[in-house]
């Protein structure tokens, strides 16, 4: 007798610029280490927005995006310890298998069997139902009462921020520290920026609703670089010696290039973002500079420890979502982020209804 094959909807990659929310096979256990994860909810990340301009040549035609999200469990294979069918669980954008030599380093991006693969080598969170392997070390519990929706900050931005950001930058007290970029990730690397007391927190970005809303997450200066004068602004607040740590939280050319310039001796630029363009490196001034250039895919080691600071609500990632969606809006939701200057958007949130 012939098995009929369960549907779900889900919105599916077809190359640049082209995607479409359609129906496809629901997912399946394949390994006994899976789970099936019933979608809650879900959000777009900016590198979603990277893969549909062709950022990402290892996401491919027909491949579910997503990568972020909370969920219900459906169902577990026979390996899988840690998780029950109904429990309701954090989704991490990486997956982690957790016996091979990168994960036993902490470098679970690296993963041997995982990483980054969720809506980019396998099929993504931006679904009814998504297949997460190596559950029991790529899923976390939800307390109880907890704020799930504000959870879905803690899935890759707040970690990418942190650890991307604020650790590989090796932030210390007293710092001056420029963000250059006032998006999603940007503001997250702000918000956890302020475990470490800097001095002084300066955003720059293009658009003012966003330094805005920066200031109001506690940066102490905002600067607008479309004038062109972020430069000189940055040097005048600094006594013209740069900055300590500049974090690069958008991923072009223009705007690493802006680090590069503004960082003062010794000190370190940590880039978040993610780079589809050759950027270049200005050696010639930097060499004798003792700067340090640190790049990193979020490892999400720090994900139990943001958990607890967000339950203890000493971190409010809810701040950062800023529209709705029902989940099969999903276009809609793209059109929107992806004009966020417009829409006055950070995070947006789609509920599986």
């Amino acid at each position: 007798m012939q098995l009929k094959i369960k549907k779900m909807k889900a919105l599916v990659y077809h190359g640049p610029d082209n995607k479409a929310w359609e129906e496809k096979p629901k997912p399946v256990i394949t390994h006994p280490s899976d789970a099936i994860v019933k979608i809650y909810k879900t959000t777009i990340c900016g590198t979603d927005l990277h893969i549909m301009k062709g950022d990402v040549p290892t996401v491919t035609d027909g491949r579910t995006l997503g990568h972020e999200g909370v969920g219900i469990i459906d169902e577990v294979g026979s390996s899988v310890s840690n998780f029950k069918k109904g429990d309701h669980v954090l989704i991490s954008c990486i997956t982690s298998c957790g016996k091979c030599g990168y994960c036993k380093k902490g470098m679970y991006s690296h993963c041997e069997n995982g990483g980054w693969i969720l809506g980019n080598t396998i099929d993504g969170t931006q679904a009814e139902y998504v297949r997460i392997p190596f559950a029991d070390n790529s899923l976390y519990a939800i307390p109880a009462g907890a704020d799930e929706e504000a959870l879905v900050m803690l899935s890759d931005i707040l970690p990418t921020g942190f650890e991307c950001g604020v650790l590989n930058g090796q932030v210390k007290p007293g710092d001056t520290v420029a963000i250059v970029g006032a998006g999603p990730v940007g503001l997250a690397a702000l918000l956890t920026v302020q475990f470490f007391t800097p001095a002084e927190i300066i955003m720059i970005d293009l658009d003012d609703n966003r330094l805005a809303v920066a200031k109001t997450f506690g940066a102490t200066k905002t600067i607008n670089s479309s004038g062109g004068n972020a430069i000189k602004e940055i040097m005048n607040v600094t006594g013209n010696t740069g900055v300590d740590v500049a974090i690069e939280a958008v991923g072009i050319p223009a705007t690493f290039e802006l680090c590069e310039k503004i960082i003062a001796p010794g000190g370190h630029i940590a880039n978040i973002g993610v780079h589809g363009k050759s950027v270049e490196l200005h050696l010639e001034t930097l060499w004798s500079q003792n700067i340090t250039i640190t790049t990193r895919l979020v490892d999400t080691v720090t994900t139990p420890m943001l958990l607890k600071i967000v339950q203890s609500n000493k971190l409010k990632p809810k701040q950062l979502i800023t529209h709705h969606f029902k989940l099969s809006d999903i276009i809609s939701a793209y059109d929107t982020f992806k004009h966020a200057d417009r829409e006055k958007a950070l995070k947006v949130i789609m509920t599986n209804e």
